[in-house]
């Protein structure tokens, strides 16, 4: 998480001043606002194509290391990283579904 003092700081003349990470976090915004006029359904498919990517992106970074095609090692552990990350938090997104649904489930009407 980003806190504000890495978002502002102050400038030469006291004031506060942008540092352009603030950007970078309306940014994540709107794309936020445009995914919440979607489905669920829908968020959850481009989720799901996002770490199938991410997955695909690593693989070819994996191979072209094996095969010397110049990636370089780091490229590919941090490609391999990502998909990790992305499918961990796609399983973890999968889990409290599954958690949410079985508690409705077993609500008596």
């Amino acid at each position: 998480m980003v806190s504000a003092t890495q978002v502002m700081r102050s400038g030469p003349s006291g004031l506060v001043e942008d540092t352009g990470l603030s950007s970078n976090l309306s940014a994540g915004k709107e794309n936020t606002k445009h995914v919440s006029g979607s489905g669920f359904g829908d968020l959850l498919r481009s989720t799901i194509g996002e770490v199938g990517q991410l997955e695909q992106e690593a693989r070819m970074a994996a191979d072209g290391l094996m095969r010397g095609t110049g990636v370089d090692v780091h490229q590919a552990l941090i490609a391999a990283e990502k998909a990790n990350a992305a499918f961990e938090l796609a399983l973890a997104m999968r889990n409290k579904a599954i958690q949410s649904y079985q508690s409705v489930m077993g609500m008596q009407f």
